[in-house]
Formats: C-alpha cells, structure tokens, sequence
C-alpha cells in the first residue's frame, strides 16, 4: 500500500466534472481522496463524476470515504457518479449493496452523457 492518491480534475462541458483517481484506495489514502473530492464539491462541483480506472486497490475505509463523498455532494443538491470502475472494486460495490446508491457507468464518456441527458439527477 501507499500513502499518495491522486485526483486530477478535468473541465468538461456542462455542470458535471470529471475527477481521474490514480493509486490505491486504503486505510492510509481514504482520508485525503475524501478532502479533496468534497474540496471539488465546495468549489462548486456538484455533478462529481470519479473515473476510477486507475485505481489498483479499494479497501473498506475506501468504500467508506466513496459513501462519505456521496453525501457531502448529496448535502448541497449534486451527484456523485463513479466511471470505468475496476472489476475488484464493482464486486465490492455490488456486494454491500453501494452499486444501488452510486451510479456507475464503464467510461467517463458514458457517465458524461448520462449527465447530459439528465444533469440533475442522482
């Protein structure tokens, strides 16, 4: 495991935006990728769509921080949205249940045109 996590935000067109997450998911980076993505939220946000293709490892306290950012986007009226979700991961989320709460779509592009076709909802 590692103590760096990456998130990089890409400008899009429309109300949503794109934030890549690059490392592992765990006990150690949970915390920060938590901060940053509702820091993302706070600047205004709200439609937050997390392409996850590059994380390699999620753990529980992961899971926990994807729920945590849910609700800091559910808190002022947005959307938390997952991409290209790794296999491991999407069996985690299917598992507890979190793939009813979270939608998720295979690309950014997919998820981005959900956005457009209904930018308001969850």
């Amino acid at each position: 495991m590692t103590d760096d996590i990456e998130l990089t935000l890409t400008a899009t067109p429309g109300p949503a935006a794109v934030a890549h997450v690059t490392g592992e998911i765990d006990l150690h980076t949970a915390p920060g990728l938590r901060t940053r993505a509702l820091e993302l939220i706070d600047q205004g946000h709200h439609q937050l769509i997390l392409d996850l293709s590059g994380v390699g490892y999620c753990d529980s306290a992961g899971l926990s921080a994807l729920i945590g950012i849910w609700h800091g986007a559910q808190a002022v009226g947005g959307s938390l949205t997952l991409a290209a979700v790794p296999d491991r991961l999407m069996r985690m989320l299917t598992l507890t249940g979190v793939d009813s709460l979270l939608p998720h779509y295979p690309s950014t592009a997919d998820a981005l045109n959900a956005h457009q076709g209904a930018p308001n909802t969850v």
